[in-house]
């Protein structure tokens, strides 16, 4: 494994095991739904106390009907209540002891999972709005699968602490005192050979929670693994079929799920060792009291109702310290859970508006680049030392290699980003300055790489605006010649968009995407190699409606093919993030330089490169003729 997968993963182990800071911090989320904790903690409360009477109801079962009432133990306690009642009314009591309990079980059940549902409600909202909200950057750090486990597995581990872990935490130890208490009431030294077994069930305890934890980490950073790698090649699959690489993919699944059932399989061996040693040292508990207490019963210190329910209260008292220790894994997943998810949410959003922005409002579209320099990883610059300006109105094209730079002055200008060095003017603004959510209004984006939601074409083209109305979604539909394709659809408008646009062609996304553009009447437009995908024929039928939407919009047009942006009023040649050259179209071929070279390679005729071989470096010229993929010196293709 790599360094940086190891560094990876290893953040994500917590070392602290609690922490009063994240208690206190998921304490705020209970806040709101007191109402109905308070009352869970009540119940919880009455059924623990409830459950100890049961031994009660074993002892005087046996001592006032069951073993004949001769010993003077027996005698005095009957002479003390002055009354009797039949065994027909003792069971009938027993059994209504035990209908409230279930009454009581059932109340609290509903509550504690109600708060709980309410509580990850609470949460993934949050966490939501957060990711929402974050910069570009963030979703270039994190895999996507590590984001969803957010969402996913840890909000669920806080649902069991909130369900169970905490009230059933406090209910056992309610439990183990109360049971205490009732022991050393009935017998005290009994009672102290009964605990004989602590110190042994306490290093058996510790032995556990210690293990425990770190397989229960372990765990946790095995399934965050498969969630990244199942979103990635799901995401991919047809890649992966096409390079037929599905047996590499699965030995790959294969090892990662491999890792997770060692992670679970070395926890299970803790929880088979601990609850059986727990069991037996119950066991050497129970055989104490009987040996201790039959010799108590048979010197008449004790009667044997008194035994039977010495013999249950022991039982009692292990179950609730066996449940403790069992919580430690539910405390400690929901701690590991909590620094995660909160880790996510104490993250700071570096793109924010600013507290009093000074621009905001429909732009004019006047856009300036001052002296920009831009790094995605510190030093290594993007950009470097770019200027130019663009009039409200005009059109700019941005031509180079992939990697020249030509996306990231989009995303810079939409400030998906924030430039190092220099900046950029948005009507005489820096976009610093502006209000981000006002800032992104002006801007209609059609990307190369087109993303679909599940929905309707309608719902696709309108995105959530409602002040879209049917008229504009269909006219916008028209004009860049969608509504031809989309009226042949079952439903038409209201035709199933299924995940990512599956069953639509490349082609008939992207015109969707022109359509939403349109239909959000921006005031500047990027097109992002729009019509990459798009055939010669249906490329030519939308080239009027793009000129015409073009009109009176300040455009920024990033694209291989120079028949998509020959009439912009500016086209900007970039190389190894700087300006080359820059003009109209008839200019730079006038000039002969890199722009001149890409036309002849576009539009003429192949045996020009090895006419003109002579004249060339070899490394300054790639053709292939299979594609518009070009090259402008070294380095570029």
């Amino acid at each position: 494994m790599s360094t940086s997968v190891k560094k990876f993963h290893e953040e994500e182990q917590i070392g602290k095991t609690y922490d009063l800071q994240v208690a206190r911090r998921l304490l705020r989320y209970l806040t709101p739904y007191v109402k109905l904790l308070i009352p869970a903690l009540v119940l919880t409360l009455a059924l623990n106390l409830l459950g100890i009477l049961q031994p009660k109801f074993t002892q005087y079962a046996m001592d006032w009907y069951i073993t004949p009432q001769t010993t003077s133990h027996t005698v005095a306690w009957a002479l003390l209540k002055g009354w009797t009642i039949s065994v027909t009314a003792f069971a009938l009591i027993y059994l209504l002891t035990q209908f409230v309990r279930f009454v009581f079980s059932y109340f609290q059940v509903v509550l504690l999972n109600s708060i709980g549902q309410y509580v990850m409600y609470d949460l993934r909202r949050e966490i939501y709005d957060k990711l929402q909200h974050q910069e570009v950057s963030y979703y270039d750090r994190n895999p996507v699968g590590r984001i969803m486990t957010r969402l996913t597995a840890d909000v669920d581990a806080l649902n069991e602490l909130f369900t169970s872990g905490v009230t059933d935490l406090l209910g056992d130890l309610v439990m183990i005192v109360a049971i205490m208490a009732m022991m050393i009431y009935m017998d005290l030294r009994l009672t102290l050979v009964t605990l004989l077994t602590v110190p042994m069930l306490w290093l058996a305890t510790n032995w556990f929670r210690k293990h425990a934890r770190r397989g229960y980490d372990l765990v946790r950073i095995k399934i965050a693994r498969i969630f990244s790698f199942l979103q990635e090649h799901f995401s991919g699959a047809q890649t992966v079929q096409i390079f037929n690489a599905e047996a590499k993919s699965l030995r790959e699944f294969t090892r990662i799920n491999d890792e997770h059932r060692n992670a679970n399989v070395d926890t299970i061996f803790y929880y088979a060792v601990f609850f059986p040693l727990v069991d037996l040292i119950g066991a050497v508990g129970i055989a104490l009291i009987i040996w201790y207490g039959g010799y108590r019963v048979m010197h008449g210190a004790l009667t044997l109702g008194g035994l039977a329910a010495f013999i249950q209260y022991s039982g009692f008292l292990f179950q609730p310290i066996r449940d403790i220790s069992d919580k430690y894994n539910v405390l400690q997943g929901a701690v590991v859970a909590s620094h995660r998810i909160f880790k996510a949410l104490d993250l700071p959003i570096l793109i924010t508006t600013p507290e009093q922005p000074l621009k905001q409002g429909r732009a004019g579209g006047r856009i300036e680049f001052e002296h920009v320099w831009f790094a995605y990883n510190e030093e290594e610059w993007v950009l470097k030392d770019v200027s130019f300006t663009v009039l409200p109105g005009q059109s700019v094209a941005l031509v180079g290699h992939t990697g020249s730079g030509k996306t990231t002055i989009t995303n810079l200008l939409m400030r998906f980003y924030d430039v190092q060095r220099g900046r950029i003017l948005l009507d005489g603004v820096d976009v610093r300055d502006w209000d981000l959510q006002s800032l992104r209004e002006n801007f209609a984006v059609v990307l190369q790489d087109i993303f679909l939601f599940t929905g309707t074409v309608e719902s696709n083209i309108r995105l959530g605006r409602e002040d879209i109305s049917d008229e504009r979604v269909h006219w916008a539909a028209s004009e860049v010649r969608a509504d031809e394709f989309i009226r042949r659809l079952p439903h038409e408008y209201k035709a199933e968009v299924r995940e990512r646009g599956a069953g639509l062609s490349v082609g008939q996304k992207q015109l969707i995407s022109f359509a939403r553009a349109l239909a959000f009447d921006p005031a500047l437009l990027i097109l992002d190699e729009a019509t990459s995908s798009i055939d010669t024929e249906t490329e030519q039928l939308i080239q009027q409606a793009i000129a015409r939407v073009m009109q009176n919009r300040t455009s920024v047009i990033v694209a291989h093919r120079l028949s998509t942006i020959q009439r912009a009023d500016n086209i900007i040649v970039l190389h190894h993030g700087e300006i080359r050259e820059q003009g109209t179209h008839q200019d730079l071929l006038a000039l002969q330089g890199l722009y001149w070279k890409l036309y002849r390679l576009q539009y003429s005729d192949p045996t020009w490169l090895t006419e003109n071989r002579e004249d060339e470096e070899p490394e300054q010229i790639t053709y292939r003729p299979r594609g518009p993929s070009f090259s402008f010196g070294e380095g570029m293709g």
